[in-house]
């Protein structure tokens, strides 16, 4: 084996630079290297590691480092002789943010000085402010360590990286301003005094992500087709496995925003619990509350509608008969996810506020389409029937789910009032918590269309020997209002309903379906 002092002769002067100049910095990245590290390939180093410019944050700083690290290729320098390595580089464990409390920055003597109530709301105080601290870090992190180099290195265009990032960069400033008025209000003694007007002057300017939220689904709807291209997966991996990804994809980093915005109800009702009645902070407390459920709600509705026309526009028609006007009038998507129909199709159905509309999922170059199946029916004409398990027994390709004494469980039944389309769909999902969520969507959307009245009218008998041995069926167009919450569950399975109020609104029970 050649040492490695005599290579210079063997090795060109600039490539023999570039290996001390990585020696060099990987020195001051680990204090104890072993003698004998293997020396790697630095084409894709040098490239990353020019990209990232430099910035004062402290968290944010070394992240170039890491990905220059990550990116380290496994082919060896040519024509030079490689040192045996005596062990595997252990993996290098993930980032960990500062989980430290307020009262523990703070001494004994000081401790003591504190009600237990005081040191809760000022716990409180310090999660709001730090939250803003991490929120700043990972908005700069997305666009120091994903979107500008790949910009740079050309794996996305432009416009691609703006339709999938929008505009975060604006939104840094708004947040490190709370953060300055926060720590200006923060006493000698770590304490904040008054915060309420604070925020009451701040929250409404949280009005400037209704378009980022708006534009989310059709940005990871961009990013998940964009990852079918090798390079943008190479990409996206080796940051992952990254320390300074925390195991975060990078649709984690891009949702970050929106999920702060549900928590800021939260913590201001955590701090409003902690505050004295009599303090001045505790009025303008309730009234940031409200000023935040209110622009919760305004981005709620902004995005509802957008995500309404989203799958409007990926709306296939067959025939153009198949196009109801009334689709143009639908402003919001109440609930959609996978079912199967009788003969075991596989549908995504649809349940907007003016028609549910049964479609196929189908793909047009590389774009996702809902091919419409059959007529789609208007609510108001809507038809729901309860099936109790054993009613039916599912046919063509889901046969073979069910033995000879089973038969079908988890169905229900919609079809319209209008005999002359003759439509009826037996739907089935895949277990009865999500079959409930899709009956209590379907009455709630027929309900506004249907007065009281008309709920306790008997549906059209269905006809038929067949049917009239079975056991009898709930049918009916209406039984009552449900509690939002459970109208709009979480997707957890194929078929169950996505609704629009995943998770912007906070997880109380509400009177209204929200996204």
């Amino acid at each position: 084996m050649v040492p490695y002092d005599e290579l210079s002769s063997s090795v060109p002067i600039k490539r023999t630079l570039q290996v001390i100049d990585c020696q060099n910095q990987a020195n001051k990245q680990e204090s104890e290297e072993p003698s004998n590290k293997r020396v790697r390939s630095l084409g894709r180093v040098t490239s990353l590691a020019n990209l990232i410019s430099p910035v004062k944050n402290g968290a944010v700083r070394r992240f170039g480092q890491t990905i220059q690290a990550s990116f380290r290729g496994d082919g060896k320098l040519p024509g030079v002789p490689q040192k045996p390595c005596s062990k595997a580089a252990a993996p290098t464990p993930p980032k960990r943010r500062n989980s430290t409390l307020w009262s523990e920055t703070l001494d004994v003597h000081q401790k003591g000085t504190f009600s237990t109530k005081e040191i809760k709301r000022q716990e409180a105080i310090f999660e709001l402010s730090r939250g803003e601290q991490d929120l700043i870090e990972d908005l700069q992190l997305a666009r120091k360590a994903y979107h500008d180099p790949m910009l740079k290195l050309s794996i996305m265009s432009e416009e691609e990286l703006t339709h999938i990032f929008g505009n975060l960069d604006a939104y840094i400033p708004l947040h490190e301003d709370l953060l300055a008025q926060l720590s200006k209000a923060t006493g000698q003694d770590g304490t904040v005094g008054q915060i309420g007007q604070i925020v009451v002057t701040w929250l409404p300017r949280l009005n400037a992500y209704k378009d980022y939220c708006s534009n989310q689904l059709a940005a990871k709807a961009l990013l998940d087709q964009k990852k079918q291209d090798r390079r943008v997966q190479d990409f996206l991996q080796r940051c992952l496995e990254s320390p300074f990804s925390r195991k975060l994809d990078l649709w984690s980093f891009l949702d970050i925003p929106r999920s702060r915005l549900v928590k800021y109800p939260l913590l201001l009702k955590e701090i409003l619990r902690h505050t004295p009645a009599e303090h001045p902070d505790a009025a303008r407390l309730e009234e940031a509350i409200t000023v935040i459920q209110g622009v919760l709600s305004d981005i709620n509705m902004k995005k509802g509608e957008s995500e309404c026309q989203y799958y409007i526009d990926k709306l296939e028609y067959l025939d153009d008969r198949q196009k109801d006007p009334r689709i143009d009038h639908c402003k919001s998507l109440l609930c959609h996810g996978e079912l199967r129909n009788k003969s075991g199709t596989k549908l995504h159905v649809f349940l907007f506020t003016e028609l549910l509309v049964l479609t196929r999922p189908v793909t047009r170059n590389e774009r996702q389409c809902f091919q419409v199946y059959r007529q789609p029916i208007p609510v108001q004409e809507l038809l729901l029937e309860d099936l109790q398990d054993g009613d039916v027994r599912m046919g063509g390709s889901f046969r073979g789910a069910f033995s000879n004494a089973d038969k079908a469980k988890n169905i229900f039944r919609v079809r319209s009032q209008d005999l002359n389309q003759g439509q009826s769909h037996t739907l089935q999902v895949n277990d009865v918590f999500h079959k409930q969520q899709w009956l209590n969507c379907l009455r709630s959307a027929i309900s506004i269309h249907r007065p009281l009245s008309e709920a306790s009218t008997p549906s059209t008998p269905i006809t038929g020997d067949t049917r009239s041995k079975r056991r009898p069926s709930s049918i009916s167009a209406i039984v009552h209002m449900e509690e939002a919450d459970e109208n709009c569950p979480k997707p957890s399975s194929q078929s169950a309903p996505t609704s629009p109020c995943s998770s912007m609104t906070p997880r109380k029970k509400k009177k209204t379906l929200n996204w």
